[in-house]
């Protein structure tokens, strides 16, 4: 009974719920998304705190990750030890944080993708930028919390003494949302808030241009208008484009060699060059001749172009547009604001929020040091009457009971007071000391009178705060190795043309192509009725002259086109490689055409049935080797024809072995279809077909050599008449020519 009065009938639908936000809001605010004020995730604030009571200062000694690690997840961060760690890492990684606030020694990972080494041989101590970003923490400069075993208490968020948030970046995937900030630099962050407290009412563009955009710790180029990147900043969203940094090396006698210093952000180098080396070997980069990585600490990839001629500028286009050369860092500003409300922020809220931070830091941190002053002034006060009356102070000492309730009552002191000299030690009493303690109350009164006035004063306050941005600004700016900007900006033109020609060294070439459907190359324009060789079992379908860097256009019997690459056709002394290996031709079909891709020309294309149309050259280009389906044959039938239009009349013969003769353009323009009826049949179908100039006549072969008929009104009509027999000693083959 008692087991039965546990159970509970609750909603699956509303539990789940209930829990599914519970997790949400967990991974949101605690987990995933930075604060705007510190620019830190949970586990990074608890980390560098765990290093702060470690006392692992800049310049005390280094002590062991594991150590470190041991202490964030025992008392702060009860999550995994290979998280924390990974965490750890990062901040120490100058590859992967533009300003990095874990001083590391030993192997914390490369650019190359290696990871950090075990924590139990890595040692690590806080950075300068660290410490600046918790100075305060013992000022009461912000709220602590207890930890999640109520055994001891942790900073909410750190006063922030650095802009991390824009420094740094960050990056992480919640529930339903994700953030993605790009670093910056420093001084550029401090040029924009000083310009925000001058000008609170200013607009985002001055703003953006003293931010002027990322700054990536690996440097590389942006290729961005400042149009995009204020759009960017102003929505806080958007993205930037990142190219490597690379210049050109001469090497004497008209040779060079490209050499990359720097590449985008967030790629990983050895994947990179592995990309680049597949695409040399797959011959997708026919000017690159080879790439050699000759890293140390500094980046130096080497690209050796085909040769001398080949354009630096046009090799590197090709090399952004199909590797990690160029890159897109996509920018979403989804950060925690100061209510613990998860929102996107424009690049001007950001500021302001982390300069709303810094005011009320600034407050707690001069209420907490007049607070202590109003202390020592207390206590010094007790001390100057003790001096005064010191005789009388030391008789009462020596023969009261109770002498701190007498002495209370005796020089009106405070119980602070009466216990401050009663704890004071005889070695204090030298007249040196009454000195001294009439300069630090003065000293101290001045300081209270400075506080108050500051803390009375909204326009001081932005004063002050002013003048600790430039302080930072100065200890970690541009004239610093770290502060130094990295990343620089330019701009490309987006329809840069990379043409094949230009890819391509020009050759003349053969091209054949077996009955069989093996396709090659011969160097140079060879004679086309040359006795090529074959398999046994094969021999010539067609062949062609063209160039390298000629597109090769292929139609086959069901009305595809196919094209494929001068330069990718096999060539040496073998019997090539099959074509349906190039492109997806189907099993029972054939090819029926080959010629070379002329810009501006057309061509008519017919089918056994009589049926055809024209088709200009933006139509047979195929877009992927499964080919472009343009013309539309009905069973039985077969396209058997594509000629190219150079004239003005069409003649046509049937097997029946009638010929009509009638003007181009009766014949429609289409992009696909079945075409119009060329000419009739009742019995057989299309046999031959040819285009020609109507003042110079249509051509046949004839016994002693080539038959040219300019007398055409017998066979002259219209599309789709039946015509009329073919003149005297037309080939029996019903072919005009061969």
């Amino acid at each position: 009974m008692e087991q039965e009065e546990k159970v509970k009938n609750v909603s699956m639908a509303e539990e789940l719920s209930s829990r599914y936000l519970s997790y949400a809001m967990s991974t949101i605010v605690a987990r995933s998304l930075p604060d705007v004020r510190d620019g830190l995730k949970p586990v990074h604030r608890r980390l560098l705190y765990a290093m702060r009571q470690l006392h692992l200062d800049p310049k005390a000694g280094f002590k062991k990750c594991a150590r470190v690690v041991g202490d964030v997840i025992g008392k702060y961060h009860p999550h995994g030890d290979s998280a924390v760690y990974q965490a750890m890492a990062r901040l120490a990684q100058d590859f992967s944080v533009r300003y990095p606030l874990v001083d590391g020694q030993g192997n914390f990972g490369n650019i190359d993708g290696d990871g950090p080494a075990a924590m139990r041989y890595t040692e690590a101590r806080l950075t300068e930028f660290a410490v600046a970003l918790m100075e305060g923490l013992n000022d009461d400069a912000v709220d602590f919390r207890d930890t999640y075993d109520g055994e001891e208490s942790e900073p909410v968020v750190m006063p922030g003494a650095v802009p991390n948030l824009l420094c740094n970046g960050s990056s992480g995937i919640a529930v339903g949302m994700a953030t993605n900030i790009p670093p910056h630099n420093l001084s550029e962050v401090c040029d924009a808030l000083l310009l925000l407290i001058e000008k609170p009412d200013v607009e985002i563009e001055p703003l953006v241009r003293k931010i002027k955009g990322p700054d990536f710790p690996t440097g590389g180029i942006i290729v961005d208008k400042f149009s995009s990147i204020l759009d960017a900043y102003t929505q806080g969203k958007g993205n930037f484009r990142i190219r490597a940094k690379w210049e050109r090396e001469d090497l004497g006698m008209g040779q060079y060699q490209i050499i990359i210093t720097e590449i985008p952000y967030q790629v990983v180098k050895s994947k990179l060059i592995e990309k680049i080396a597949q695409l040399l070997q797959d011959k997708k980069v026919p000017l690159l001749s080879d790439i050699r990585d000759e890293s140390t600490h500094d980046v130096r990839i080497v690209l050796e172009p085909k040769n001398r001629n080949v354009d630096a500028n046009m090799l590197m286009e090709l090399l952004f547009r199909q590797t990690e050369l160029e890159t897109r860092f996509n920018m979403n500003m989804n950060v925690l604001d100061s209510d613990g409300v998860p929102r996107v922020m424009s690049i001007k809220e950001v500021l302001s929020e982390y300069l709303n931070h810094r005011q009320k830091v600034l407050i707690r941190r001069s209420g907490y040091r007049l607070g202590k002053i109003n202390n020592r002034l207390e206590i010094l006060s007790g001390y100057l009457i003790a001096y005064l009356n010191l005789d009388e102070i030391i008789r009462i000492i020596r023969e009261e009971e109770e002498p701190k309730q007498v002495m209370m009552r005796a020089f009106d002191l405070t119980e602070n007071q009466a216990e401050a000299i009663l704890n004071m030690k005889l070695r204090n009493l030298r007249r040196l000391e009454e000195t001294e303690i009439r300069r630090e109350f003065d000293e101290l009164t001045a300081e209270k009178e400075s506080l108050e006035k500051l803390l009375g004063s909204e326009e001081l306050l932005w004063q002050k705060i002013a003048e600790e941005i430039k302080v930072v600004r100065e200890k970690f700016g541009k004239k610093t190795a770290l502060g130094r900007r990295r990343t620089e900006f330019a701009e490309v033109s987006e329809d840069i043309e990379i043409s094949i020609e230009a890819l391509v060294e020009k050759e003349p070439i053969t091209v054949i192509l077996s009955q069989k459907g093996w396709i090659r190359c011969t160097k140079g324009h060879n004679d086309l009725h040359e006795d090529f060789k074959f398999k046994d079992d094969d021999s010539l379908l067609m062949a062609i002259h063209a160039q390298t860097t000629d597109k090769i256009i292929l139609l086959d019997n069901s009305g595809k086109f196919f094209n494929i690459s001068g330069s990718e056709i096999p060539s040496g002394r073998g019997f090539g490689q099959p074509l349906r290996l190039m492109v997806d031709l189907g099993n029972t079909d054939n090819i029926v055409s080959m010629f070379v891709f002329e810009p501006k020309a057309s061509y008519l294309i017919a089918s056994t049935g009589g049926h055809g149309f024209v088709i200009d050259e933006n139509h047979i280009i195929a877009q992927t080797r499964g080919g472009r389906k343009i013309m539309n044959v009905a069973d039985g039938e077969k396209v058997v024809f594509c000629t190219k239009i150079e004239g003005d009349m069409v003649a046509v013969v049937g097997e029946n072995r009638k010929l009509l003769i009638f003007p181009l353009e009766e014949v429609p323009t289409m992009a696909r279809g079945r075409g119009v009826s060329l000419q009739k049949y009742k019995d057989g179908g299309l046999a031959d077909i040819q285009i020609f100039k109507k003042e110079e006549g249509f051509r046949f072969a004839r016994s002693g050599g080539v038959k040219v008929e300019t007398e055409l009104l017998t066979w002259l009509g219209h599309r789709a008449q039946v015509g009329k027999l073919v003149p005297f000693g037309f080939p029996k083959n019903n072919r005009f020519l061969g």
